[in-house]
């Protein structure tokens, strides 16, 4: 009798680090662009790719894919570096890993619309949020009240 424990059924991730690189620039459109805006006048925040970082983990914090498509219109560019910063790759990665857990292709195409994508809702329910009114607001959205 083996006491090896069984085996998973569970198929392994692929590789999320090496299929599709993170693009060299990331494109939102005016609905962003107008979202941002209010986020810079509330907040004091005034670089956009901080509050995109924001918004795409507040986005990323859903446990269902954005079901509105981003605007087609490009009125915000940016580098993919200064969009991400020095977590590059945790970003990226957490944006394959979504993709993954909600069966969707990990191909070019649709990274770049769940990037535009999260990016548009996050910024959105930022906006949403009554209780967005500084910086400070922004960090608590990260701290996890242990009761």
């Amino acid at each position: 009798m083996s006491t090896r424990p069984a085996r998973s059924s569970k198929k392994a991730p692929p590789n999320l680090m090496s299929a599709v690189p993170a693009p060299e620039m990331v494109r939102f459109g005016s609905d962003v662009r107008d979202h941002l805006t209010t986020l810079k006048r509330r907040t004091n925040v005034q670089t956009s790719n901080v509050l995109c970082r924001w918004a795409l983990c507040r986005s990323l914090a859903e446990p269902i894919a954005p079901s509105n498509l981003p605007a087609s219109d490009t009125a915000v560019e940016m580098t993919w570096k200064v969009f991400s910063g020095t977590a590059g790759d945790l970003y990226w990665w957490l944006l394959k890993m979504r993709c993954y857990q909600l069966s969707l292709p990990l191909d070019e195409a649709t990274l770049q619309t769940q990037i535009r994508a999260h990016v548009a809702r996050g910024a959105a329910y930022l906006v949403g949020d009554a209780s967005m009114r500084n910086a400070s607001s922004l960090a608590s959205l990260a701290l996890v009240s242990i009761d």
